[in-house]
């Protein structure tokens, strides 16, 4: 049943009801719920999800690594097509979103009038929501990608996708892809990406995406994981693989292979994006960008150790230190344009291992937490 209510939007009750699981602390299972009805405002598009992955992030809540307001529905990668539409409703570039469109949106549901949006941050917005990290409320019951529906919300930047883009890849978009787009624009503001030598340390789906994206822009990038598996991606799709764990003199060992690239005359790393989060590799990237460098921060996004900085010289080497976190609207709009040129050559959906049913998320991310795949899949099937 659909009742029209002017001015507010739309009521709808849906047969069979919409689920979603609901996690509410650390050591206990999801809880799968039901949400027969849903009211969409103005601009809302209620999507039905196809497929979703289970994002680090995800992880360190689960475990109790980062605090979350509960009871929460988690997951914020994903793809689906549009079922029901509030009036207004549109996607990224402006154009009016569609009842069957494929589609991805983004982490955050933006104002776009407060001063943080106006200054081309929304992602920072001081009325900021956020898919897969919201408290459940009247209203807003479906908030995360662990469910069969998501209540997008007007305000969040949706972005068309191909029927011909598999979903692991295309789901990813949403928070790794888009993120790697926002790495290698900050490292871009101050050097062209085209002939420079970039270090990425973290083989993730983000490191792994942004290495992509490099080599695809022309850079020579060296990606440093300790798991063979990700740096035999790493090579595969172009980069230059190197263990933080080898022994000093072996060819995978880092200094190794930046000897090699300096008697070819690439004398010292330009840009270094740190994606893994561990202490280690952030004093490293620190440490070893060149004169005039750029470092990206991207993957420290739960509490860790502190990282002793030397202050001086990051003076005495002009190096810029930057930190990067979500993205922006026009960021996801490339990161999927990329994926949709790209997805043939650079088979992402290798990263993407087993996939669970939406009633057994506690061992999909269980499966995420061992690291023995980059990510985790998750289809809407109740049982």
């Amino acid at each position: 049943m659909t009742t029209l209510l002017p001015d507010t939007g739309l009521d709808l009750t849906l047969t069979p009801s919409p689920l979603a699981m609901v996690w509410t602390e650390p050591d206990r299972p999801h809880q799968l719920i039901a949400s027969p009805g849903v009211h969409l405002a103005p601009g809302d598009a209620l999507v039905e999800i196809e497929f979703a992955t289970v994002c680090g992030s995800d992880v360190h809540t689960v475990r109790g690594h980062r605090s979350a307001p509960t009871p929460l529905v988690l997951g914020h990668e994903q793809v689906g097509r549009v079922v029901a539409l509030g009036d207004g409703a549109v996607r990224a570039d402006g154009s009016p979103l569609e009842l069957g469109d494929r589609v991805v949106w983004s982490l955050a549901v933006s104002c776009g009038t407060c001063d943080r949006c106006r200054r081309g941050i929304p992602q920072k917005c001081r009325n900021l929501a956020k898919y897969g990290h919201e408290r459940i409320t009247r209203g807003w019951e479906l908030t995360g990608g662990f469910a069969t529906h998501v209540h997008v919300r007007a305000g969040t930047a949706v972005v068309a996708v191909s029927s011909e883009l598999p979903a692991p890849v295309a789901a990813a978009a949403s928070c790794a892809t888009a993120t790697a787009v926002a790495a290698l624009d900050a490292a871009s503001r101050t050097h062209d990406l085209d002939g420079a030598l970039l270090l990425i340390t973290g083989g993730g789906m983000v490191g792994l995406s942004a290495a992509a994206l490099a080599v695809e822009a022309g850079a020579e990038v060296i990606v440093s994981d300790p798991d063979a598996a990700r740096r035999s991606f790493a090579r595969r799709i172009g980069a230059i693989p190197v263990d933080p764990l080898a022994e000093p003199g072996s060819a995978a060992n880092l200094d190794t292979v930046l000897a090699a690239r300096a008697r070819r005359g690439l004398l010292e790393v330009n840009i270094a994006i740190e994606a893994s989060g561990a202490s280690a590799a952030v004093d490293t990237v620190i440490s070893r960008v060149g004169v005039g460098g750029t470092v990206v921060l991207v993957g420290s996004v739960s509490p860790g150790p502190a990282v002793p900085l030397d202050a001086e010289s990051i003076v005495r080497r002009l190096v810029t230190l930057t930190g990067v976190h979500n993205y922006t609207p026009a960021q996801l709009e490339l990161a999927v344009a990329f994926l949709e040129r790209s997805w043939r050559t650079v088979p992402l959906q290798e990263l993407v291992g087993a996939s669970y049913p939406l009633a057994e998320l506690d061992r999909a991310i269980e499966d995420a937490a061992s690291g023995t795949h980059v990510r985790v899949g998750v289809v809407p099937l109740a049982g």
